[in-house]
């Protein structure tokens, strides 16, 4: 909740029918209880304790503290606008006024009306529209709350969607608690886009941070409450028997759970935790490059996540019906590819290297071929599967196959019943033929050091490269040996390489990722499995990957190949794969399926887009599983998918594909509609910049002695030395940014977008933090937040100040708000009444007076008392304007709720529980529909000159 709902106060008459609760406290209303300041959100009566007011807190002590008053215990008391007093302005050009009306035009919400972007173009990014829908989707009022899916496939900017969404929620008063839910390696990542690029502060939390809290907050303190707005993996919050009891207990204004695909599976930690969240939060935004798995039903649950009553039928749905949910563009989308133009490469070709196998190799593909995978008679194996499991180890390394080969001998040895011996028998010979290896004996070994040296990775050059494998053991074994034979020697050889695998903690996966993005960090080689292949941003300082072995699955090798081909790549990506090839008559060697794969995930990508759905089945193990079944039949890679495709077509539950390309999908156009003009945000100071500077000169006459201010008038540079007030404010700030860039200390600041963008380059090219030096005064800023709050309490509690200008008569600035039964404002109006009669704007009617930085103040003595008494019928014909004009203004509103509560009368519900959700959707959005009386906030007066 902000400083201007909080300075917005009830006045009106009883009116006719209306709630007596409601029309004493109205939500949205301003009392003070406990003398404090609160903003009511809903009101209800009860037997015997008078009416029960849930309000939050606006005053300093309590601020968005929330809190549950009862009128026959609590002294409630409705503030009043008539009785505002005012006061004279002596500050040269009325510069305490003029800050005062702008820090409130600033702090009010922007009504749930307005669905133009009010801050899309003022953030640290590039202005790209097709980044900007999804924003304007979930403000469309098309669904009842801020609910939607951004599926864009990998590498397009989700990141920075949510973002833009996020902000633009906040500016609405939308976005005080904010929860991310992401993968535990991506947690850092998503945390520095959201601060570096918007300004928006999230703590990461895992489980020892929630541990650390818990300890520093009193007993029985949710630990979720302790910060507004968090990162989470989704791996510690998954645990909902730890947690569930704070989860329950808490709401938010937006949840966003990253990789949302991993919560399908009913029944899983995942989807119980996300079922735990989706009641809990007005916002819902999920995102996912991969969003479902061919399965319709599945599907549809993740969409009633967002919205329950989107789809009548989960076996069969259209697209119209979730399109007020749902977003999915990909790289050769029309608006995606005329507006990257520039900005990102084109990708490179993937290449096929090919390895001659060695003979020690050449004796292991025989092995396979008449032991393991005969064509002519059944394998030594119990397991119609694992001979492949034994292939495709072996296709990575013999390190790999050593691993593989030891735990299936274990395994059968646990058995203890005989009949396991002639497999037993031929896993040892394979043993020992892996056990005499070296790395001399791999083909794909020497292959991988040649590409290396070709690429220019060495001791002496900057050149980065990832590798990519789906093997630990090859992982591990590739990170000792091949720096040492690149020449990298003494420190630089143990500094040269990184290592990421599932096995490691989420802190160290992270720490890889950040090493590997730093241009002045010595690593040059990132190798890494495919928990790389998910959200993770490998492009910063490399566009070189290499498949060190290929993955039997298209959507795995695009999601490997999207770490570099992203959004943000300034040099061509460049793929290779190291396809080891052998002599031995029936060897399937790399050629039979691997290098295929590659091929087809490439012509994919260039029609379509993505690879998604070339197989009809959207989950890489299912993709994997189906391929070795077919496989098996004798089929070949390319009769696999044609038929898994053809077999989904035929029992249709490939409809999916035919429209995830196509919602969201054309240029310019959300819905089907022309996009919204940007949101009509009132400003009386030119930007940013003109504000920040007289606030500073207001709030601390001496800057220069009392905040240590120094401003580099070239480039735009603000540093200071921060009170402990801002101090204060940014615990809220991530901790490893406040340790790292000594932020108690000193805080350097700009508006220059080029200024700011430098800085982040330069972290990024450093050794010692990722973390820029300098950051972007966006709206969001808590600097500018700060000053707003400090230029606010300039004035007294309920004071207006009166500012002599050129007026034909005394002019009354009044702000009128009508809001919904959550206190959230429908309706926001800026008036100006002279004569009994609303003139005009405030803004218009300001400027037209020529109140601005250049007016003189005569310090003009005014009979603040014949003012004062004009207040009454100011307010009178304020709000006698917003209730002519209210059917009016509301139909914007109106309408799309309507809309949905006719979609919501067809919807079937088969079931008890559904009938309840179809109630609850129903009185929600009821909820979302003006009531009550309006606000009235009396916010200056223009006296003319005698």
């Amino acid at each position: 909740m902000t400083v201007e709902q909080a300075g917005a106060v009830a006045h009106a008459p009883h009116s006719a029918g209306a709630d007596e609760g409601d029309a004493k406290y109205p939500p949205g209303s301003q009392i003070e209880v406990r003398d404090e300041e609160w903003l009511v959100r809903n009101v209800t009566h009860t037997a015997h304790d008078g009416d029960k007011i849930e309000a939050v807190g606006v005053s300093e002590f309590v601020r968005d503290q929330e809190a549950v008053f009862f009128t026959n215990l609590d002294d409630v008391q409705l503030m009043d606008p008539s009785r505002t007093k005012l006061t004279s302005d002596d500050s040269p050009n009325f510069r305490r006024s003029r800050l005062f009306l702008e820090a409130i035009l600033r702090k009010t919400p922007l009504p749930q009306s307005e669905r133009g972007l009010a801050l899309a173009d003022s953030f640290l990014l590039d202005s790209l529209p097709y980044q900007h829908r999804p924003a304007q989707l979930a403000l469309s009022g098309k669904n009842l709350r801020p609910r939607m899916l951004i599926a864009d496939v990998v590498g397009l900017g989700k990141t920075l969607e949510i973002g833009l969404t996020l902000a633009e929620l906040i500016r609405r008063g939308r976005g005080e608690r904010i929860l991310v839910v992401t993968p535990q390696h991506v947690l850092e990542q998503f945390q520095h886009e959201l601060w570096t690029r918007f300004a928006i502060p999230l703590i990461r939390l895992d489980s020892v941070g929630i541990e650390r809290i818990q300890r520093e907050i009193p007993a029985g303190r949710n630990p979720f409450t302790y910060f507004k707005r968090v990162i989470v993996s989704i791996d510690t919050l998954k645990n909902t028997d730890q947690y569930k009891h704070h989860l329950e207990r808490i709401t938010w204004d937006a949840v966003v759970i990253d990789e949302s695909h991993n919560l399908i599976n009913r029944g899983s930690l995942r989807n119980q935790l996300a079922r735990l969240l989706a009641p809990q939060t007005d916002a819902l935004i999920l995102a996912s490059a991969t969003p479902h798995n061919g399965d319709a039903r599945s599907f549809a649950e993740l969409i009633s996540l967002l919205d329950p009553a989107a789809i009548r039928d989960p076996e069969r749905y259209e697209a119209k019906d979730i399109e007020h949910l749902f977003i999915r563009r990909t790289k050769i989308s029309p608006e995606v590819r005329e507006q990257m133009k520039g900005q990102w490469a084109d990708r490179g070709p993937s290449t096929s290297v090919h390895c001659a196998a060695t003979p020690a190799e050449e004796q292991i593909f025989e092995e396979l071929a008449q032991v393991w995978l005969p064509q002519d008679r059944p394998s030594v194996s119990e397991s119609r599967l694992f001979p492949y499991t034994l292939l495709k180890s072996f296709l990575s390394s013999h390190k790999a196959l050593a691993s593989t080969v030891d735990a299936r001998i274990r395994t059968l040895k646990a058995k203890e019943d005989g009949s396991a011996e002639p497999e037993l028998a031929a896993l040892q010979r394979l043993a020992d033929l892996t056990l005499v290896m070296s790395e001399t004996d791999s083909a794909k070994f020497r292959a991988l050091v040649e590409q290396l040296r070709e690429i220019g990775v060495g001791p002496r050059s900057d050149t980065r490269v990832v590798v990519f494998s789906e093997r630990v053991q090859t992982l591990e074994w590739l990170r000792t040996a091949v720096p040492a034979a690149l020449g990298f020697k003494g420190k630089a050889l143990q500094e040269a390489a990184r290592v990421m695998h599932g096995g490691l903690s989420d802190e160290q996966q992270m720490q890889c990722v950040e090493d590997f993005g730093l241009a002045d960090n010595p690593v040059r080689l990132l190798f890494t499995g495919d928990v790389a292949s998910e959200g993770v941003n490998l492009h910063r300082q490399c566009h070189q990957l290499i498949h060190y072995d290929v993955p039997w699955s298209l959507i795995r090798i695009e999601q490997r190949n999207g770490r570099i081909d992203r959004y943000g790549q300034a040099h061509q990506p460049q793929f290779r794969a190291l396809i080891l090839t052998s002599e031995v008559e029936d060897a399937k060697d790399d050629r039979t399926v691997a290098e295929r794969l590659l091929e087809r995930e490439d012509e994919a990508h260039r029609s379509l887009g993505t690879a998604e759905a070339v197989s009809g089945l959207y989950r890489a193990e299912a993709e994997e599983k189906s391929l070795i079944q077919d496989l098996l039949r004798g089929r070949t890679v390319d009769e696999s998918l044609d038929a898994t495709a053809a077999e989904a077509e035929d029992d249709g539950g490939d409809f999916l594909a035919d429209f995830f390309g196509a919602v969201g999908d054309e240029p310019g156009e959300v819905d089907g509609d022309a996009p919204p003009a940007p949101a009509d945000v009132p400003r009386l100071f030119t930007g940013t910049r003109e504000f920040l500077d007289e606030a500073i000169r207001e709030v601390f006459p001496d800057a220069q002695r009392q905040l240590e201010l120094d401003i580099d008038s070239e480039t735009g540079l603000l540093s200071f030395r921060p009170p402990s007030d801002l101090t204060h404010r940014m615990k809220a700030l991530p901790p490893d940014y406040r340790r790292e860039q000594r932020l108690h200390e000193r805080l350097l600041v700009t508006l220059n977008r080029t200024l700011a963008n430098n800085s982040l380059v330069r972290a990024r090219e450093s050794s010692a933090s990722s973390w820029p030096e300098i950051s972007l005064l966006t709206d969001l800023h808590p600097v500018v937040e700060w000053l707003t709050d400090k230029v606010l309490v300039r004035l007294g509690r309920q004071e207006a100040p009166v500012i002599t200008a050129d007026v034909e008569a005394p002019t009354y600035l009044i702000q009128g708000i009508f809001s919904n039964k959550l206190g959230r404002p429908t309706v926001v109006k800026w008036m100006a009444v002279r004569g009994g009669e609303v003139t005009d704007d405030m803004v218009g009617t300001l400027r037209r007076a020529g109140v601005g930085p250049t007016m003189a103040n005569p310090l003009h003595d005014h009979d603040l008392d014949l003012l004062a008494a004009g207040i009454p019928g100011a307010l009178e014909a304020a709000e006698r304007f917003l209730r002519r004009h209210s059917s009016d203004w509301d139909k914007a509103l109106t309408g799309p709720i309507e809309d949905y509560k006719l979609r919501l009368g067809n919807w079937e519900q088969p079931t008890l529980a559904d009938n309840r959700t179809k109630s609850d959707l129903a009185d929600l959005a009821d909820s979302l529909l003006t009531t009550g009386r309006p606000m009235l906030r009396v916010l200056a007066v223009l006296d003319h000159t005698s």
